[in-house]
C-alpha cells in the first residue's frame, strides 16, 4: 500500500472511531495520508465501517480497518467493503501472521471466499480488478507483547504481511514496563530492525502531533489521534479561549 510509504517524510493517518461518515470526510479533507477505522476500541459494526469505507473511497483517502480480531470472516467482509487492507490486533506468533494474511488473500495463496460482486470488485463490474486487488491487500501485523517482538522477524517474513506496527501502549501494558524505560525502548529497536532487515514499512501510533515529531525516522507511517480526540480537544480550546 503506497501510503504507507511517502516519500521524503512519514505518512501520517489517523484512527476512526466515529460511526458517522461526516467524520470521514472532515479526516480526508484535512489531509490524512491515510486513515485506519477502528473496530477493536469503538462500536463499529461491519454495516457501519462499509459506509465508513464508501465515503473513504469517495473522497480518495485509503483506509485501513483495525479488525477487532484475526476472525478470518471479519477480514474477508472488510476487504469485500473496500478496505485497503487490515491491521489485526495480537499477532504473536508466525501461525497467527501465517492465519491472517491467508485470510486475507484468495487461493492458492490463502483461504478468502471468492465473491466479486461486492464494492471491492465494482459490484461485479471489474472481477479482473477484484482478484487483482486480493493480491495486493495490505495484512498488516500488531506487535503488542514480548512474544510477538521476539517473533517480529520470522512474522515480518510471512509472504503477504504488508508491514509492521507496534502498539505501543498495548506493549507497555502486556510487558508491564515503563514505555520510557531502556528495555521499553530496546524492544521497539529490536522491531526496528527487522522491518529495516526485511524491507518492510514500520509503523506506530500516538496521541499528538509534537509526539509524532519526536519519533525515530526509521517510522514509515504513523497514527496521530483519532476522530474523537480530535474533536474533543479542538471543542476544550475552543471554550478554554472563549472564557
Amino acid at each position: 500500500m503506497t501510503a504507507f510509504r511517502t516519500p521524503g517524510r512519514t505518512a501520517i493517518g489517523t484512527w476512526v472511531k466515529l460511526p458517522t461518515s461526516d467524520s470521514v470526510e472532515l479526516l480526508a479533507r484535512a489531509g490524512f495520508d491515510f486513515l485506519v477505522v477502528d473496530m477493536e476500541h469503538a462500536p463499529l459494526d461491519v454495516l457501519t465501517v462499509h459506509q465508513l469505507l464508501g465515503t473513504a473511497r469517495g473522497c480518495g483517502v485509503p483506509a485501513l480497518v483495525r479488525v477487532p480480531d484475526r476472525s478470518p470472516s471479519t477480514i474477508s467482509r472488510v476487504l469485500d467493503s473496500g478496505a485497503s487492507g487490515v491491521l489485526v490486533p495480537h499477532v504473536d506468533t508466525v501461525a497467527d501472521a501465517r492465519s491472517v494474511v491467508s485470510a486475507g488473500r484468495f487461493p492458492p495463496h490463502g483461504s478468502r471466499g471468492y465473491g466479486p460482486t461486492v464494492r471491492a470488485g465494482a459490484w461485479g463490474a471489474d472481477v479482473p480488478g477484484y482478484r487483482a486487488a486480493g493480491e495486493q491487500v495490505a495484512v498488516v501485523p500488531q506487535l503488542e507483547s514480548r512474544e510477538a517482538v521476539a517473533a517480529a522477524r520470522e512474522i515480518g517474513a510471512v509472504e503477504g504481511v504488508g508491514a509492521l506496527f507496534v502498539g505501543p501502549a498495548d506493549l507497555a501494558v502486556a510487558t508491564g514496563l515503563d514505555a520510557s524505560s531502556a528495555e521499553f525502548a530496546a524492544l521497539l529497536d529490536d522491531v526496528a530492525s527487522a522491518a529495516k532487515e526485511l524491507e518492510l514499512p514500520l509503523g506506530t501510533a500516538v496521541g499528538t502531533a509534537a509526539a509524532a515529531r519526536a519519533l525515530p525516522r526509521h517510522h514509515d507511517f504513523v497514527l496521530i489521534g483519532n476522530d474523537a480526540s480530535l474533536l474533543g480537544s479542538a471543542a476544550r480550546a475552543v471554550v478554554a479561549d472563549a472564557r
